[in-house]
Parts: structure tokens; sequence; C-alpha cells
């Protein structure tokens, strides 16, 4: 099979960057043709603000550059992951007119909710969920903006009304039925939307050395939950460990000390994992998904996460880790409390976590998964334009 990825890399390389280059090496590991068109966030450095809102928009050079790579390449499936702002969705139904079938990754809530994360504050806000997405140009919700918030809002509208999410892909992939729901209460085909979680690979080794204290492993920014592990950790002092960078780097150094480590290679964050008696994923958004946490479960580390989202349906409480209530920092203190003071209760729920992603989150199941949503999309183009599909040649899996 062969396989055009298209993707609008990040200026911070983040969980999106990296399934991205993982799906990448999966597929051609596999033995199949693989062709990436990226852009780089990087590049609005270099641009004015107008240019960069024409672009988030409706940006033609992409278009015409993905064109001729299909005219020249002529895949079978187009994998899109993330369009903002660079790429924009113009490109979709010029090659769908092709008759290439179009998959399309949902990492964030972009498609419904023009901030992203649906988010407002430190609330969740779901106000713009199946509604044209007025409210955040007037709350400002991108990048506290309204310039800004319009353009997404704009984005989101326009294509919309063309139709070129409706018409033009054939399957999107949510992460967990939490956001397959939350997706069609948004507007999007049920029929189209399937589910498959992301995957890590299991380390080298494994490390059978006593485990103690605590981890998080993130970008450190608001959404994840930074200051809410601070208070907890006030009330309920712990040995726990940041790795990460970001924003709030400056916070980080100031309220956890020596405890912070900074951003470090993906060897030494394995090693950490393997060392610690629990990770902690405390967000106060609706996390999609939890790369740290499936990263954690390969490494036999259970999760204290935030009982909401798609860490609800990653961590089974009790079993593979504990629960908390979201945004309740005196709740988080008393799960932390408990880990450290059962710690053969917490190397079970390690050793159900490994069985957990031994069952679900290894590259080899998410492959099978991939293929079977890529064959289906293209049966499905197939179906609605048979001429074309079949000038680009047909796939049959042997």
């Amino acid at each position: 099979m062969k396989i055009l990825i298209v993707h609008n890399a990040y200026q911070q390389r983040g969980g999106e960057d990296v399934v991205v280059d993982a799906e990448c090496a999966l597929l051609r590991d596999a033995g199949h043709r693989v062709q990436l068109y990226r852009r780089s966030n990087d590049e609005l450095r270099h641009m004015g603000k107008l240019a960069s809102a024409s672009a988030a928009l409706w940006n033609a050079q992409p278009a015409r550059e993905i064109d001729e790579v299909c005219a020249d390449f002529r895949p079978h499936v187009i994998h899109v992951h993330n369009t903002f702002p660079l790429i924009s969705p113009a490109f979709l139904r010029r090659v769908a007119q092709r008759g290439i079938a179009l998959v399309q990754t949902l990492h964030n809530f972009r498609l419904i909710c023009p901030q992203g994360m649906l988010l407002r504050g430190q609330a969740i806000c779901e106000d713009c969920l199946g509604n044209l997405p007025w409210r955040a140009v007037t709350r400002r919700c991108y990048r506290d903006s309204t310039a800004q918030s319009a353009v997404v809002a704009g984005m989101l509208g326009l294509h919309r009304a063309l139709g070129s999410y409706r018409d033009s892909v054939d399957q999107y992939i949510a992460l967990n039925e939490f956001c397959r729901a939350k997706f069609i209460a948004g507007g999007l085909p049920a029929e189209r939307l399937r589910v498959k979680p992301h995957f890590a690979a299991a380390p080298d080794a494994m490390d059978e050395d006593a485990r103690s204290g605590g981890l998080f492993v993130g970008r450190l920014s608001a959404e994840k939950g930074l200051e809410l592990l601070a208070q907890s950790l006030a009330e309920s002092p712990s040995a726990l460990k940041i790795i990460g960078h970001g924003p709030l780097e400056e916070m980080a150094r100031s309220r956890f000390g020596s405890d912070y480590l900074g951003c470090q290679p993906r060897a030494q964050v394995t090693q950490a994992m393997q060392r610690a008696a629990y990770l902690v994923a405390p967000s106060i958004c609706y996390e999609t998904f939890g790369m740290n946490i499936i990263e954690a479960f390969a490494c036999a580390t259970p999760v204290i996460a935030s009982g909401h989202g798609g860490y609800a349906e990653l961590v089974h409480d009790g079993v593979t880790g504990l629960l908390f209530n979201p945004g309740d920092a005196r709740d988080l203190a008393k799960k932390i409390a408990w880990a450290e003071s059962h710690p053969a209760h917490m190397r079970r729920m390690g050793e159900a976590a490994r069985h957990e992603y031994c069952m679900r989150y290894t590259p080899q199941k998410n492959y099978g998964l991939l293929m079977e949503i890529y064959e289906h999309a293209i049966e499905q183009r197939r179906r609605r334009m048979p001429a074309a599909a079949h000038g680009h040649g047909a796939w049959r899996q042997h």
C-alpha cells in the first residue's frame, strides 16, 4: 500500500509529532511505501499576521503541492493528522475528487472547539459543541485574542459550509469512545468515526530494581495540571520528580526545586518511569489520549490520573492505577498518600498495567487496527466514485 501522511508540525515537539513519526516508521517497517508532506509552525516566525490568518482559512499552496504529490506518488490513502494553521483544509476536496481515500486522526478537539481542548480558563467548556463557534470569538478563547479566535472560528465555519470535512474524509480516527461521542455531538458523522488508540514501543529491557516515589512527565502548561499537583503536594508531601518543558518551567523550578529535572532524553524518561512507583497525570482538561500513560504501562508503572476524558478510559481505577476527582487537589493528595502507603498494591497494579499495554497498546496491535481503517476508507471511497478510485490503482491485502 502507498500512504501519504499529511502533518503540520508544532514549534515545540509534542505528542502529535511523536505519533506521526511512530506511525510512519510502523508502516515502513511493514513494507508499505510512505511519503510525508510536512509543514512546520517555525514558518510562522517569517510570516505576517495577515498571511498567517489567510493560510489558516485557505492555503492554496499546500493544496497544489499535495495534489502534485498525489499525481506523482499515486497513494491509495492519505492520512491527515494536523492541518492547523499552515496547511489548512483547502486540499481535502481536491484530493478526494481524485478518488483517493482520506483518513484523519482527531488528536485534539479543534474541529469542534477553536481553543482545541474544550477548556475555558480552568474549567471544562462545551458551549460551542454542535454550534457555530461565535462564543469563542467574544470570549477570546484562542490565545486570549479576539482576532486569532475569529480566524479559527472562521476556518471552522467556512469549511463546515463547504463540506470539506463532511464530504471529503472517509474515516475519522477518534482515540477512545469518550472522544468519539464528543465528535458525534459536535456534528461529525457517526458511521465514519472509528476508535483507534495510539501505541508505544516497549522498553528494551525491564528494570527490576526497587521502585519509589512518583513521577510527572509532560508539557509544563496550565492545562496539564501542574499547579494542581503542586497544591496536592503541599497538603501531602511526597517524593515526586518532574520531567518536561513548556511555558511553566519557571514555576516548576520554584515550586519543585531540585525535583524538577527539566527536559530529558527518551532513554532517561523510560528509566525514570521504570524506577517510579507511580506516574501522576493531573490534567484539568479533557485529554483525548495520554501517551505518557501507555508509556508508563509499558514500564509496568501504574498511573494516578484525573478521572475524566480519555484518562478515565485508559486507567482502570483500582486495577491499573487510581483516578481522582478532576481539579480536586485534596483528592489527588489522598490518592498519592494511599499509593505511598500501599507499595505492594501499586506493584500489582503495575503488573496489571503492563498486561493492559500488551493487550491493547503495542505496535503490532495498532498496525492491525490501522490497516483495517485504511482498507475500509479505500472501500468507502471506491463506492462513492469507482472510476476515479480505479484510476489510482486497487489495493488488496494478501
